[in-house]
């Protein structure tokens, strides 16, 4: 993770104690929300490293609790996210875990709303930086500080060549497109993060365009 100017290593504008364990868990928790893109009904965090010795101490479970609801790094509400998952009836439980050779502050969160689901792993990196390192069981690298399409598609033949022509056509510069894959010809995930702001218009047209396309979310910057 390079970082471009000091302010990014003290942290943002947050609501604290600590950017890595606060900050940068709320991004987390926030990126798993923006995938799942529905209200949560039942979360669970896999804490490891100095997430699982010290979450609560300084936060770590308020702060994740408070992305997953939708919160920023700015929100006032961040300290109080467990009282306002019980009044949702959101069901949420912390656990420790030992998944390998991960960043000390690293969480696996599986999140399940009414439709849907989706399994994240994330390390936050410090200065309220986070990095995504797997989605549903994938190895994926992103961040979400740069507008990002989280596209899950059968995987075909040209299906990159026909994102990077809309996009291009767009006006849209891609700033990084990979692909991965359970298996040849079967579900892929394709992670694409660009330069500038994703409109719902460039949704609808993608939809539209790929036949094969299974699903399509959207990650801001927050």
């Amino acid at each position: 993770m390079k970082y471009t100017s000091v302010f990014e290593i003290i942290g943002p504008i947050m609501v604290g104690p600590s950017s890595s364990h606060t900050a940068g868990a709320v991004r987390i928790g926030n990126i798993a929300r923006q995938i799942l893109d529905e209200h949560p009904t039942k979360v669970t965090f896999q804490l490891m490293g100095s997430f699982a010795e010290t979450y609560q101490g300084h936060g770590t479970d308020l702060a994740l609790l408070a992305g997953i609801l939708g919160m920023t790094t700015a929100s006032n509400d961040v300290p109080i996210s467990d009282q306002i998952a019980s009044k949702m009836g959101v069901e949420y439980s912390f656990t420790k875990a030992n998944a390998g050779m991960h960043h000390p502050n690293t969480v696996r969160i599986e999140a399940t709303g009414p439709t849907r689901s989706v399994k994240l792993l994330a390390s936050s990196l410090g200065g309220g930086k986070a990095e995504v390192q797997e989605l549903d069981d994938l190895p994926v690298k992103f961040t979400g500080e740069k507008p990002t399409l989280i596209l899950y598609h059968t995987d075909q033949k040209g299906f990159l060549a026909k994102i990077s022509h809309i996009l291009n056509i767009q006006g849209y510069n891609i700033a990084r497109l990979t692909l991965e894959r359970w298996k040849k010809g079967e579900l892929a995930i394709t992670v694409c993060e660009v330069d500038e702001i994703l409109h719902d218009e460039i949704i609808q047209m993608i939809k539209a365009s790929i036949p094969f396309l299974k699903d399509i979310k959207l990650v801001q910057t927050i």
